[in-house]
This record gives C-alpha cells, structure tokens and sequence, in this order.
C-alpha cells in the first residue's frame, strides 16, 4: 500500500485515576498536539478491575469541557453491557457537548471482567459477532434515523427516538475494531474507521509485525468484497499490542510509527505511560514523543 502521509497520532488514557489527576492529562494531550485521545470503555479491565476505575461517557463528558481542539473515542465501546437505544443517547449527548469532535470506537466485546460481572452466560465467538452485528446495524440506525423499530435475537428497539440527532451528520465517525474475518467484513461495512491490535505475539515484536501487515492485507480484501475502495476508511493500529511498549523511548515509539505508516496506516494510538503494570513507563518518554509529534506525522 506504501506510505501514508501524515499520520495522525492518538493517546489513550485510562480511566483509572481521579479528575483531579486525569483532567489534567486530557488537557496536556491536547497541548503536546495529539490529533486524538481515547479513553477505555469497561466497566473493569484484567487485574486493573480490583483498582480505581471510572466509566467512559463522564469520562469524555469531562474531557471535551476542558478541551477544545483534539478529537474524543471510546476504545472501544461494546455489546457487552452497551445497549444501542440508550447507548445512541449517550452518543448524541457526547457529540453535542464536544462540538463534533467525537470518535466512536466500538467492538464486539471479549470474554472477562466485562462479560461475567453482571451475571449472563458466556457467548461463544461466534455469537459475539452476531451479536456485534445487530449492534452495529441498530446503533448506526438509530444515530442516523429519528423513530427506529427494530428487532434482532440480542436488542430490540420500540419507537426509539433520536431527536435532536448527532452534530456531525450522517453519525459520529465509528472506528471498527476487528482482527477476524467476519469482523473485517463488519468494518468494511459500517466503518469509518478500522482499528487492529494484530495477533497476540507476548516475545516476538517481528510476529506482531507481520501479523498487522496480514491484517491490513485482509481488510483490503474485506473492503474490496463489501464494494469500497481501499482509501475509503481510515486504518487505525493499536501500538501496544506490541511485545514492544511503544513508550519505552522515543527511538522505539519513532520505529512503530513508521512501520504503521508504511503498511498504510492512516493513525496510530499508544497509551499514556502508567507507574507500574501496564503500560508502565515514563512520562518523561511522552513529553520528548510530543515533541516529535510534527516530524513523526509525515513519516
């Protein structure tokens, strides 16, 4: 596919500290000039469930009242306890309150924390894509349509009202993730945006490598079946799904953006540097990749 130029580059921040803490780190995100910045949207995540953590939705409401510019995602939002009506709310509130600058990140919604806390069975895989599916088709109704009546096997919606709808039209913007085939078509289909972590390769940077430029190879394949051309939807890349922790320096966090870049990689997203367990690493790493941010977009 070959370069693509400029990149934009994203930050998540986890929601696992306070405002009076967090809320400077948005603001900072927004100074050092990243064009985007996420937050996790879980009601708990792996062993970090057993510490503070704060939902999505406040979250982001917060971040667009003390931001101006940087655009705002879910990464991501998911099926597993998001119902599309209310959901479809939350959305046109966040959109509004953010002047258009929303990215809404969504995905099928894994097994754990997320899926065993609030007492359902256990989907298999396949019925989290089918579920998926209906999600993504209601969801994106409902942002689009006023008066949706709809059923599927997983949500249902009676008359549901969108009124006033979203600032950014036809919807906000959603950033797919999928990594299997069924999920690849899903992000063709509704997708302004795909978003992949790649495979899971714990000590071998290189395997993750190749495993992402497979990933990119498929979704064309996808994009080509679903009657889109290549160009069509921005390709997100997850970083630090990487054995490497892209802010373990700015040499390495330079490295990934341009191999991203040079599988045609439209963005890119890393993670704020925690103290300790993931992502851990240094501040210090993030103030100096800020800095580099101009140059790094036109790899």
């Amino acid at each position: 596919m070959g370069t693509v130029s400029p990149v934009r580059i994203g930050i998540v921040i986890l929601p696992d500290q306070r405002w009076s803490v967090a809320g400077r780190r948005w603001q900072r995100a927004e100074q050092y000039g990243f064009d985007h910045a996420w937050t996790y949207d879980h009601l708990g995540w792996r062993d970090l469930a057993d510490g503070p953590w704060f939902d999505a939705v406040p979250t982001l409401t917060a971040a667009a009242m003390v931001t101006r510019r940087i655009r705002l995602g879910t990464f991501v939002a998911s099926p597993n306890f998001r119902h599309p009506v209310h959901f479809a709310r939350e959305v046109t509130a966040l959109d509004d309150i953010s002047e258009g600058r929303l990215l809404l990140g969504v995905g099928a919604g894994g097994i754990g924390f997320d899926s065993a806390v609030l007492g359902r069975p256990e989907l298999t895989p396949r019925q989290r894509v089918d579920r998926f599916a209906e999600f993504l088709e209601l969801l994106d109704g409902l942002l689009r349509t006023d008066r949706v009546t709809w059923s599927g096997s997983y949500f249902a919606a009676v008359d549901a009202r969108s009124t006033p709808g979203p600032v950014q039209r036809p919807r906000p913007p959603f950033v797919v993730a999928a990594n299997g085939p069924r999920a690849l078509g899903l992000a063709a289909r509704y997708g302004d945006g795909w978003v992949t972590t790649g495979a899971q390769a714990p000590d071998d940077e290189e395997a993750w490598w190749a495993s992402v430029a497979t990933a990119a190879s498929r979704f064309d394949a996808a994009l080509a079946d679903a009657g889109r051309p290549a160009g069509a939807v921005a390709r997100y890349l997850n970083l630090d799904s990487s054995p490497v922790f892209s802010m373990s320096s700015t040499d390495a966090f330079t490295d990934a953006v341009g191999r991203a870049a040079a599988l045609g990689f439209t963005d890119v997203v890393a993670h704020w540097p925690r103290a300790s367990s993931w992502y851990a690493g240094d501040e210090k790493v993030l103030e100096s990749v800020a800095g580099l941010l101009p140059r790094l977009r036109a790899l």
